[in-house]
């Protein structure tokens, strides 16, 4: 029995998630407005998506944004659920609010916890990608 990500995986094929295009197409904000790209632990998590097969991609993806595709247009013409374009955002949360990154799909947004070391970056991203999606919640 498939849950309706795997389906969508299984009847649509796996996306070319193109990480750079991603990355190119991503706001940060709260701790990692000032550097962006250049904050050490952004730089960790593409380094993590670099690594990634595309199947892990595109679960990341289903996990950030409710969908596995990404638009022909690339991540530029992402969209929010009300159908307007809503940019990728990656907002700074503290490692003791949640250890483990935070999705908002309707926002294309994730909290991505301020982590100590890429291990543990490695780790917690690992595990949200490979975690049951049916009913997830971390409140």
């Amino acid at each position: 029995i498939f849950d309706y990500r795997e389906l969508e995986l299984l009847l649509c094929g796996l996306p070319n998630i193109n990480v750079q295009d991603w990355k190119n197409n991503t706001i940060y904000k709260g701790q990692y407005a000032s550097k962006g790209a250049k904050h050490k632990v952004i730089q960790w998590f593409w380094e993590t998506l670099e690594n990634a097969n595309q199947e892990q991609r595109a679960r990341f993806l289903q996990f950030c944004t409710g969908t596995s595709r990404v638009p022909v247009q690339g991540f530029r013409a992402l969209q929010g659920s009300d159908g307007n374009i809503k940019t990728f955002n990656i907002v700074s949360i503290d490692l003791k609010t949640c250890m483990y990154p935070r999705a908002h799909t309707c926002f294309n947004r994730i909290e991505l916890p301020l982590y100590k070391n890429r291990e543990q970056l490695v780790n917690f991203v690992t595990q949200t990608i490979n975690m049951d999606p049916t009913g997830f919640t971390m409140e």
